[in-house]
């Protein structure tokens, strides 16, 4: 049975995951090292485990970094998938490996600050619950684990756009 025909389920309770679930590595990426098994907000936890990972590489060159962050979207899609597929649902809320790429996408400045960090994080969270067009309008048409991804993709590149016009239009005023 495909992801494409199961129904949407991002409450899905931590409870219903199979007797060691996570010790397949495939969904333990999938769920961001475990961090969307907790059982309330898996997506802001998701969020909050990958700004550590991102501390990891964000000293990259750009280029390299863009190149970890599409690797990271690209194999998001099959872990995602497969992960969704195992557990028989659309879209389980404790999959959060697509937050960790849009908090990647989201953090592209490469803030040098925790207030940085910290408005990444807010402004991505913020288009990730609330979902505003185009992001609700793919989360609803995009299939399997390409569908699970695209929405925090979008998510994390409108943050960062608003990270950016705060960081040309606003502080320039205030500092």
């Amino acid at each position: 049975m495909s992801s494409d025909n199961l129904a949407p389920d991002p409450d899905a309770p931590k409870a219903l995951l199979p007797p060691g679930f996570l010790r397949n590595p495939v969904h333990f990426l999938a769920f961001g090292f475990g961090s969307g098994a907790m059982p309330k907000a898996p997506g802001t936890w998701g969020s909050l485990a990958a700004i550590p990972v991102w501390y990891a590489f964000a000293w990259l060159p750009p280029v390299a970094y863009w190149l970890v962050v599409l690797v990271a979207f690209l194999v998001g899609i099959w872990l995602c998938g497969k992960t969704a597929d195992d557990l028989k649902v659309h879209d389980h809320g404790g999959i959060v490996w697509d937050e960790f790429v849009g908090m990647w996408i989201a953090l592209g400045l490469f803030p040098d600050q925790i207030y940085g960090v910290l408005m990444a994080f807010m402004l991505f969270r913020l288009f990730d619950v609330v979902k505003p067009w185009p992001i609700s309008w793919l989360d609803a048409r995009m299939p399997g684990g390409l569908g699970i991804m695209v929405d925090d993709v979008v998510a994390g590149i409108m943050a960062l756009v608003c990270l950016w016009a705060i960081d040309v239009w606003v502080m320039p005023f205030i500092v």
